[in-house]
């Protein structure tokens, strides 16, 4: 999740999520791990306000992921973005930049992967200029304000 705040350093809050093809297993993040990041988004922003500008995958949708975010109205605020508009957010062009750092690598094992993910986030998460650059081609900015229907 990319954090921007007017006059800040941009910010790279992630969670890993270890898919094992176990029967039953989830293979995407659960609402719990969602709710866990968010928490700890929370937590770590200064004055701790959340504007999430969110894809549609299904689980963003669900009833108890909606709950939670009305739970929150005071410090969550969710956007979602249209669908099949992967060129508007932001995360899209973090996953690139992690991607492209990878290129040519071979993993070991899960262990060594997931070491390396974690490596290549954190170059990525102490660069804002990076984060920065994640945000650029999106159009999106810190001052864009929603339209007003008349």
């Amino acid at each position: 999740m990319g954090c921007y705040r007017p006059g800040e350093r941009s910010r790279l809050i992630y969670r890993l999520h270890h898919y094992h093809r176990r029967t039953g297993e989830r293979a995407a993040f659960t609402l719990n791990e969602y709710k866990s990041m968010l928490q700890a988004a929370h937590q770590q922003l200064p004055a701790g306000k959340i504007v999430l500008a969110w894809d549609n995958l299904g689980i963003h949708h669900a009833t108890a992921m909606r709950a939670f975010i009305d739970a929150h109205a005071d410090w969550l605020r969710v956007f979602y973005l249209p669908p099949h508009a992967s060129e508007l957010n932001p995360a899209e062009n973090v996953w690139s930049l992690l991607k492209r750092s990878m290129a040519n690598f071979l993993a070991t094992d899960l262990d060594h992967l997931t070491q390396v993910i974690k490596h290549r986030l954190k170059v990525i998460q102490h660069h804002p200029e990076a984060l920065n650059g994640c945000l650029q081609p999106t159009g999106l900015t810190l001052t864009t304000t929603p339209a007003i229907n008349k």
